[in-house]
């Protein structure tokens, strides 16, 4: 799950409260990430990269987030070293992530970011597959 926490504001989630997403950190130092809000409309087209209209395609992205890399700990942070990204500016960054861990459940902050509303922070709720919370809808 996906949040963002403003200041002093009303918690909003930018791909909907049933987005779904997918995190895998490998023992080797590799991760991938990929959100997806529920429900995206089709494009209507049998080309998968460049196929539909302007607009579909600019929904189809606004609806997603995915990027990859490596990763470290960094005592209570983690730090992506993201290789690519469909948000391109993110690409050849680091993302930092200050994390907690109760069990099977993943907690990761972003820094407060300046938006038009004021200053916001993300919160990223990942949940262990195949866990008690995964196999209960948290």
């Amino acid at each position: 799950m996906w949040k963002r926490v403003p200041q002093g504001g009303d918690v909003t989630f930018p791909l909907g409260e049933d987005a779904e997403g997918l995190l895998i950190y490998t023992p080797d130092g590799r991760m991938a990430v990929q959100l997806v809000a529920a429900d995206r409309p089709q494009i209507d087209t049998q080309d998968s990269l460049q196929g539909g209209s302007v607009e579909q395609r600019a929904e189809a992205y606004s609806t997603c987030l995915a990027y990859f890399g490596g990763y470290e700990i960094q005592g209570d942070h983690v730090v992506h070293q993201v290789e690519a990204s469909l948000f391109p500016d993110w690409s050849g960054q680091q993302q930092i992530r200050p994390f907690m861990l109760d069990g099977d459940t993943l907690i990761l902050h972003t820094p407060p970011v300046h938006l038009a509303g004021g200053d916001v922070t993300n919160e990223l709720i990942w949940v262990r597959a195949g866990s008690q919370a995964d196999s209960a809808g948290s």
